[in-house]
């Protein structure tokens, strides 16, 4: 049964806005919990993806954190479900060099500054093993090219991620559209792609399009935020002056 009022991605602001603006705030808790009330996801997707949205790497949100690990437990994950989202949170910090590597390519070529050779280079198992799986992304061609030693550490890391079998791969799809349409990473080639996978893996477009509300209900941190922090300033200037 689907809870009638869920908290969705609200803490205690929510409570401070219907005091201050209740008409707003019944509108906004109304749009921002719709993905927890649609039920177009299942429940134990709509917080593992609320973990996702928080603890990313380009987020790092401790108390929405918290909250979505608590309530993603609460219906039903496990901790390698939960632990394989942090893993996957962690790695999408290598869009810093699928953004970077390429513009260090061309940047290099123009200077004429020479490029790191490869004829030492020892084998990448883990490279290898992505290609292998389908997984490999044109777009790590760049720093493959600039450090394959590292760029194999790197996948070391990712192969868990897409081989461990604690996620469907329609499920690992999702987790990484909410992670590159995310407000605060925008990425759009990996939207793209990912988007791309969902669809390949059985996702419908309303399983997509539910990540990509739920990405735009992550807006409301900035009421978590900032509301608590107003309502203290405010009345802190209310104090009488203890000064003479």
């Amino acid at each position: 049964m689907v809870e009638a009022t869920p908290r969705g991605p609200w803490e205690h602001a929510l409570e401070q806005l219907r005091e201050w603006d209740p008409a707003w705030a019944a509108a906004c808790e109304r749009m921002t919990t719709n993905p927890w009330r649609s039920g177009v996801l299942p429940r134990k997707l709509v917080e593992l993806i609320g973990v996702m949205l928080n603890a990313q790497c380009t987020s790092l949100n401790p108390e929405g954190t918290r909250r979505h690990v608590r309530a993603a437990l609460e219906a039903g994950a496990s901790r390698d479900e939960i632990l394989f989202v942090l893993k996957a949170a962690s790695l999408g910090a290598i869009h810093s060099c699928s953004l970077g590597a390429p513009m260090l390519l061309e940047e290099a070529q123009a200077a004429g500054a020479p490029l790191p050779s490869r004829a030492d280079g020892g084998p990448t198992p883990f490279c290898d093993g992505m290609r292998a799986i389908g997984q490999w992304n044109a777009a790590w061609d760049p720093f493959f090219q600039l450090d394959p030693a590292w760029t194999d550490e790197f996948f070391a890391t990712a192969i868990p991620v897409y081989t461990g079998g604690v996620m469907t791969a329609r499920e690992v799809e999702l987790l990484s559209v909410a992670f590159d349409a995310s407000f605060t990473h925008l990425y759009a080639p990996g939207t793209r792609r990912h988007i791309r996978g969902a669809l390949a893996a059985g996702a419908t477009v309303e399983e997509v399009m539910e990540v990509l509300k739920l990405c735009v209900a992550q807006g409301v941190q900035s009421c978590n935020l900032g509301v608590p922090i107003l309502a203290e300033e405010l009345a802190r200037r209310a104090q009488p002056s203890t000064s003479t």
